[in-house]
């Protein structure tokens, strides 16, 4: 078990005057990770006050410095890799593989951001007047409230932490519940990396501190990742008071696999993005749609590479797929394919699971008809379903068949095909002979529908400038000469 976690708060570490709670180790049920005292009202109140004290210390700081001190939250990062690692896969239950990967992509994160900072930060535009010049220049927000998944606990924050700090917001994170340790040892990095106290401040709290936070009226911004449902909440709450709002939500996305498809590409693609961190993340591929007749070859490679795949805790260095993050997260799962298969559903294949201890989900691949409630709604673990369409545009009309439109992908030699799904597809995200999960943190990131926001993208530098800043016009005309 790792030493208690407290909330942090004006460069401290404070004790929450909630209940004390425990994070359990998905793989060994019984087995405490993570023990905390749950922030409540209280701690936000100080928190919010401490980040309002903050700001114009930060700000005044300058961005060149807030970029040296982001960098040495990356060095910090990687130093600290292996012990974040283990923590990550033993509160959440992904492999240290995957694990260490996050780690490696988070510190990254804070590179890039940290780079960013020699960026141009305005806009000369011509002026009619002779004298006068006109200037675009941005100023932070102020206060940026934070609410960040489990699925991803040390990358997303990173997403959204490092460009809020950089462009001179302070921040208030409330983490999720079920990764708290992995939430103390970045806002520890962060502290050691000089952030200065009261600019990044960390809440470790139930649900309903989320609401508080995205309500409170010193809150500029509010940027969040989670479920469509919660997102629908903070969006009410949000816009309805006038603040800024970036969210990332669900998704149900479909790979397209056309005839002229490398067979064992596609395959081995879909798998891994269907099956890979155990199903649990909103780009993961949750339909695989096959287009016209045959593909014999795909569907017997896919049920090779299924039924092979190795099901047990992370820390084996042979498991390929850990346990989902709950016993409730487990039961829904499996209540989700039994309805599938009283809805019509045919498995296609199977992995063995261990059987006894652990949430363990046996990673599934299911066939059947496009009317299954499975193929409406997101299931949110390792289950795929296979559909067929006799024609690419019938199966472009059934991958947008759904309220989200995150990411997609296409198998396919056919540029012209690849052409058409990339313009056609209801995506934010659109990968042609690739998975449907995985971006590169330099390009922007979002969907569409309920997937997201109509606001800034995440990761690019630009559209991080975007929603942390805002943008202001100068008009700066030279005083008249005197006689």
């Amino acid at each position: 078990m790792t030493k208690p976690a407290s909330s942090f708060i004006n460069g401290s570490w404070v004790e929450g005057t909630g209940d004390t709670t425990s994070r359990f180790n998905p793989a060994a049920p019984n087995e405490a990770v993570t023990t905390y005292h749950r922030a409540g009202s209280a701690e936000l109140t100080q928190a919010i006050q401490a980040a309002t004290a903050a700001t114009t210390a930060w700000d005044r700081l300058g961005i060149l410095s807030r970029g040296r001190i982001l960098s040495a939250a990356a060095a910090l990062i990687r130093e600290r890799r292996d012990e974040i690692a283990r923590v990550m896969t033993a509160e959440h239950g992904k492999t240290l593989a995957e694990s260490r990967m996050e780690v490696d992509a988070s510190a990254d994160t804070f590179d890039y951001h940290a780079g960013s900072a020699r960026n141009p930060v305005g806009t000369e535009y011509p002026s009619s007047h002779p004298d006068e010049r006109i200037l675009t220049v941005r100023r932070p927000l102020g206060i940026v409230g934070v609410i960040t998944p489990w699925n991803f606990p040390l990358q997303i924050p990173a997403w959204k932490i490092a460009p809020a700090l950089l462009h001179g917001n302070t921040v208030v994170w409330k983490s999720a519940s079920h990764t708290p340790g992995v939430s103390v040892l970045l806002m520890d990095i962060l502290a050691d990396a000089g952030i200065p106290a009261g600019v990044a401040n960390l809440l470790l709290g139930p649900g309903p501190l989320g609401s508080e936070l995205v309500s409170h009226p010193s809150v500029a911004g509010v940027t969040f990742t989670g479920s469509a449902p919660v997102g629908h909440h903070i969006r009410g709450i949000v816009c309805g008071r006038g603040a800024k709002l970036q969210m990332e939500l669900g998704g149900h996305n479909a790979t397209l696999v056309l005839p002229d498809a490398d067979v064992e590409l596609a395959a081995a693609s879909a798998v891994n993005a269907a099956m890979g961190s155990t199903g649990q993340k909103c780009t993961a591929t949750r339909r695989i749609i096959l287009v016209g007749d045959g593909h014999e070859e795909f569907l017997a490679t896919v049920k090779e590479k299924v039924s092979a795949l190795i099901v047990g805790p992370g820390t084996d260095p042979s498991v390929q797929v850990g346990p989902v993050v709950s016993a409730s997260a487990r039961d829904e799962i499996n209540a989700a394919i039994d309805l599938a298969i009283t809805e019509g559903a045919e498995v296609l294949a199977q992995a063995p699971a261990p059987a006894t201890g652990g949430h363990y989900v046996r990673p599934t691949v299911l066939t059947g008809p496009e009317s299954m409630t499975i193929c409406r709604e997101e299931v949110f673990g390792p289950v795929v379903t296979i559909l067929r369409a006799a024609t690419l545009g019938e199966a472009i009309t059934l991958a947008n068949n759904t309220e989200f439109g995150l990411t997609a992908a296409v198998f396919t030699s056919d540029e012209r095909a690849a052409r058409q799904c990339v313009t056609y597809l209801d995506a934010g995200l659109v990968k042609v002979n690739a998975p449907s999960t995985g971006s590169e943190l330099h390009a922007p990131f979002g969907g569409m529908k309920d997937s997201t926001f109509a606001g800034p993208r995440e990761q690019n530098s630009a559209a991080a400038a975007a929603f942390f800043t805002h943008e202001k016009t100068a008009y700066l005309r030279l005083a008249p000469e005197k006689a």
